[in-house]
């Protein structure tokens, strides 16, 4: 069971206590991430992240490093478009080690200007490495193509340009201005008693203070573009893809019945059709990610470059179909159950369960019961599904990247004319 305590100053604290387990994981979420940046400043984000590393007040990094390691215990970060967290796995008798750890982190790092230095090199080799993995690259890519000139079509890492330069005030600025009590979401789940956990919180987060941070979300407007960005690897790696829709949407659950139907798995339509019975990839999936204002489906696949005009009529293909056609009773009876399965299974993590409460609350501004979730799966129609595929995959806002040795002359462009559903 899952409770929510706001403090006067505005953070919000989720718990869930699961006590037939022995760990606890403990995360502290901004509401900071790539989105929340201007061009001048962009990676600073991820940036800052890195720097909290570095060493506090009273702990230096390798103090930081080896404190829950000693214990057997995890500690990391990750920083996304739209928020960043910080979170630490332990067992629950070492609770407030992980506690004292993270908040001394957020609160009292110290962004020396050697740290700064050195860290600035590292993440300057970690673009080097991003751009030496095309199978990732090419998403970014594929975001910028769609969402050209908007924060959410910048890739999370930053560029290597602004990451030299950037200064310590401008880091400064920006933690200042958007580390604030209101911006903050802690979840804690595991092995815990509710009461005794905001007895710990408290003291920590209530004397916080800062004026409230007001995000200016300004919707995406997608663009009909093709993008090749050439590069001297074996294969050819493609994302073809349109605008989905925000986590907030009615019909956001209908899209991600159409995603698994489309390639949500090696059961999926296209993985089916045009790894296993054509040989034309070894990799083929879609996704669909989901913002607070916007959304994002994608169908990625590697291949050789002389099958990637053929993989794009059967993607296309497959699309139309299920404009015209729709999907069959047992098609959207596997995919309710996959996604309902991978639900629960999902939530046989810890780590998991504490994500769901903050990205609830973050998103939705209130925890969405996995029960609430499922139902609302169960309940896509045949006739939902066939809609919404007709209204959000019209090829017309579709927008396709490539990274690979592949000039594309034309070609793909001819796809976003010429394969209209009606």
């Amino acid at each position: 069971m899952f409770q929510t305590v706001r403090l006067k100053n505005g953070v919000t604290i989720l718990t869930e206590d699961i006590p037939h387990v022995r760990s606890v994981v403990l995360g502290i979420w901004v509401k900071a991430g790539s989105r929340d940046e201007s061009p001048d400043i962009a990676g600073v984000s991820h940036f800052i992240e890195h720097l909290m590393f570095k060493g506090t007040e009273s702990r230096t990094a390798r103090d930081i490093a080896e404190a829950l390691d000693a214990v057997g215990g995890q500690l990391n970060a990750f920083t996304t478009k739209e928020y960043t967290c910080y979170y630490a796995r332990v067992l629950d008798e070492h609770f407030d080690l992980a506690l004292d750890i993270l908040q001394d982190m957020l609160f009292h790092s110290r962004f020396d200007s050697g740290d700064i230095e050195r860290e600035r090199n590292v993440i300057l080799e970690e673009i080097k490495m991003y751009e030496d993995a095309p199978d990732e690259l090419v998403h970014d890519v594929f975001a910028t193509t769609i969402w050209q000139g908007h924060e959410l079509g910048r890739p999370i890492i930053g560029n290597a340009e602004v990451i030299s330069r950037i200064s310590r005030e401008e880091i400064l600025d920006y933690y200042r201005h958007h580390y604030r009590p209101q911006n903050m979401v802690v979840a804690v789940a595991g092995n815990i008693v509710h009461d005794r956990v905001i007895e710990k919180l408290r003291p920590i987060f209530e004397p916080l203070n800062g004026e409230p941070v007001t995000r200016r979300l300004i919707r995406p407007v997608p663009r009909r573009m093709v993008t090749c960005r050439a590069k001297d690897t074996e294969q050819v790696h493609l994302c073809v893809g349109a605008p989905g829709l925000p986590l907030d949407h009615e019909k956001v659950y209908v899209f991600q019945v159409i995603n698994t139907i489309l390639g949500g798995g090696i059961s999926s339509r296209l993985f089916q059709e045009i790894r296993e019975q054509r040989g034309l990839v070894y990799s083929i999936y879609s996704y669909h990610s989901s913002y607070h204002d916007a959304g994002l489906f994608c169908i990625y696949a590697g291949l050789s470059k002389e099958n990637l005009p053929g993989v794009m009529e059967l993607i296309f293909k497959e699309i139309r179909d299920i404009q015209q056609n729709g999907v069959k009773n047992e098609e959207l009876r596997r995919a309710k159950e996959q996604i309902i399965g991978n639900l629960w299974l999902s939530l046989e993590s810890v780590s998991t369960r504490m994500s769901r409460l903050a990205k609830s609350q973050l998103y939705l501004g209130k925890v969405l019961p996995p029960e609430e979730v499922a139902e609302k799966v169960k309940k896509v129609s045949l006739e939902d599904v066939r809609e919404l595929a007709r209204e959000m995959l019209n090829p017309e806002s579709f927008a396709i990247a490539t990274v690979g040795p592949w000039d594309d002359g034309g070609t793909l462009k001819s796809f976003l004319g010429s394969n209209s559903c009606c």
